[in-house]
């Protein structure tokens, strides 16, 4: 962090800190206070908060004084009044399926990802952070980023500079709203959930090449241009992938997908189309070997060069929740969602198999070395987008002969 010489960069200082503080702490506090509080009334309530008036055990302190008018939370409606029961739209938003949970895992998908490269490299990645493997090695991270200077540079577009991590959090935590995690479980349940989610990722290479743009760093455009080309190149091959999908299903709802599936997953019949999704998909997260916009050999970091402190930390959160959302979405499409065996909780299912999902994305980057931009151009426009045809076509011949 830089030298503090003057009262006003003093406050400057304690600004910047309350405020991702201000950002940070919600998401801590409120699953807290859900599981202390607000779950176990829930429970007992059979989650019908509004004709319940179970009386919760942490309420009889408060009641030995005056229970009839110093505690609110003699009746448990007085949750749901508030907006803040496990079926609230705030509680589903902010913490489980939503922002809080999905941090959390992506927290989790960074210690994950670092260890299994480790491994495969024959290295010992996080170690001492949480002791047990380094597994707070994430958290770590957070607070340090928390506390570095946020460095902007002298030349580059103020609001511009700042705005892009925001925007890719905001998307992200839109895009969660798509997603279904069970036959009950979800923020948001649209018919046409599947086309929404493939609008919000269409908005990430604008971002990004906004952010390029506004760092006035020549290394930093050059990776946000060629975030545009990776686009043009992967983006009709990923529409077309689950084109097939949608055919067999007659619906854009990812709800009414997954529920097709209960004779067979998907992946088998389109395999094809998921093979391509999942190509496709990791164009779309830049990840190795289509890291072609980040280049760090290259480009040092390519758009995200003059990004510092929590800036970068948004941006890096951002883009592992959009993992998270690929992977949930090609589970929904391609794996049958939440569907399994009986007698363990739809969601637990569905998390199962997106960690999987998860994990077969991860290990190509310690294996795999960078490719050429001229040569994902060459894969996205004559090989992806010509298999992708061909899985359409299986498709209406299954759709057409009543196989499927």
């Amino acid at each position: 962090m830089g030298e503090i010489t003057t009262f006003e960069q003093f406050l400057v200082r304690v600004l910047k800190i309350v405020f991702w503080l201000l950002i940070i702490l919600p998401m801590i506090i409120l699953p807290i206070f859900y599981l202390v509080y607000v779950l176990p009334v829930e429970f007992q309530c059979g989650f019908n908060l509004l004709t319940c008036a179970v009386k919760p055990n942490w309420t009889l302190a408060i009641d030995m004084f005056n229970p009839a008018e110093m505690n609110p939370f003699v009746s448990s409606s007085f949750i749901s009044q508030l907006g803040l029961g496990a079926n609230s739209m705030l509680f589903k938003s902010a913490a489980f399926p939503g922002l809080t949970f999905a941090s959390v895992l992506a927290s989790f998908v960074i210690w994950g990802e670092r260890k299994i490269l480790a491994k495969m490299q024959y290295r010992v990645g996080p170690k001492y952070a949480g002791r047990l493997e380094g597994w707070l090695q994430s958290f770590a991270d957070l607070f340090k980023l928390l506390f570095k200077e946020i460095v902007i540079p002298a030349k580059a577009d103020l609001l511009m500079f700042i705005a892009p991590p925001f925007a890719m959090m905001a998307l992200s935590g839109a895009l969660l709203a798509t997603i279904p995690i069970g036959s009950s479980t979800y923020i948001s349940n649209s018919s046409y959930s599947l086309l929404i989610a493939i609008a919000l990722l269409s908005f990430f290479p604008i971002v990004t090449l906004i952010a390029g743009w506004a760092s006035n760093n020549k290394f930093s455009f050059i990776g946000a241009i060629r975030a545009l080309y990776q686009m043009i190149s992967y983006e009709i091959p990923l529409i077309l992938s689950v084109l097939g999908v949608v055919i067999l299903t007659h619906s854009l709802s990812l709800s009414v997908i997954a529920s097709y599936q209960t004779k067979i997953w998907y992946i088998a019949p389109m395999f094809i189309g998921a093979v391509v999704f999942f190509i496709t998909a990791t164009a779309e997260v830049e990840r190795i070997p289509f890291d072609i916009p980040e280049a760090d050999s290259e480009l040092v970091a390519g758009w995200l060069t003059e990004y510092t402190s929590m800036l970068f930390g948004v941006i890096n959160l951002a883009v592992y929740i959009k993992l998270y959302a690929l992977s949930a979405i090609f589970t929904l499409l391609f794996l049958g969602g939440w569907l399994g065996p009986a007698g363990v909780p739809d969601f637990v299912w569905f998390l199962i198999k997106t960690i999987i999902v998860l994990v077969i994305f991860i290990i190509p980057r310690g294996f795999f070395p960078r490719i050429r931009i001229d040569q994902l151009i060459d894969t996205g426009w004559l090989w992806l987008i010509g298999l992708a045809f061909v899985n359409v076509f299986i498709a209406f011949i299954l759709n057409s002969t009543g196989i499927l």
